[in-house]
């Protein structure tokens, strides 16, 4: 291979490289913060994946922060009695928490989310996950349901700091792995979109 040929690819490389550690790096230092005022929504929906997520989840329920509560993508040898416990659920867990053993993947879950806030009516819904899962899973649910409003409630998941993600390797892979996973999304999400777009304009040429 001719010594230009190497230089450009190896300076294409090299520019990809810095792409995607540049949005590395803007993808962890615009993870939002966990709330500081109260949040207020027709429904809650919890990601599994986590006890922090659920012990948030069940407080705001309890605390009146949305009608009902969805826990998505839960284990089916799992009952309600055991996330009960789990996260010390009061009188408004044994009414008004209702469990999604569909999903089994954040698109998974959107649907799920998607088609129980469909059936209760709700215009809006607080959702609960980790702090760096919550990119990806807002532009999920949002692709799933574009007619109602969404208000992320990150929570800080025990086994990864995103504080010292630097210092921390666990961590550092965790991060990497939902970048990624958080790239493929957006490109998924749209092809999807333009391929709509695409049989849309045929449709409309027959």
């Amino acid at each position: 291979m001719p010594s230009g040929s190497r230089h450009i690819i190896w300076t294409a490389l090299a520019f990809m490289a810095g792409l995607y550690i540049g949005g590395f790096m803007v993808f962890i230092w615009s993870l939002p913060p966990t709330p500081a005022r109260p949040v207020r929504a027709d429904g809650i929906v919890a990601l599994t994946g986590g006890e922090s997520r659920l012990d948030a989840a069940a407080a705001l329920l309890e605390e009146g922060a949305g009608k009902r509560l969805l826990i998505s993508g839960v284990h089916a040898n799992i009952t309600k009695g055991d996330l009960k416990r789990l996260v010390h659920g009061g009188n408004r867990f044994d009414c008004c928490a209702d469990l999604g053993f569909a999903a089994q993947s954040t698109r998974g879950n959107a649907a799920e989310a998607a088609r129980w806030a469909h059936n209760h009516g709700y215009r809006s819904l607080i959702i609960v996950t980790a702090n760096y899962h919550m990119p990806r899973s807002i532009h999920e649910f949002a692709g799933e349901m574009p007619d109602i409003r969404l208000l992320p409630y990150p929570v800080q998941q025990d086994d990864v700091d995103v504080g010292e993600w630097w210092s921390d390797p666990h961590t550092l892979r965790v991060l990497h792995l939902e970048y990624a996973k958080y790239l493929g999304s957006l490109v998924f999400g749209a092809l999807e979109t333009s391929d709509r777009q695409w049989k849309t304009a045929r449709e409309a040429r027959n």
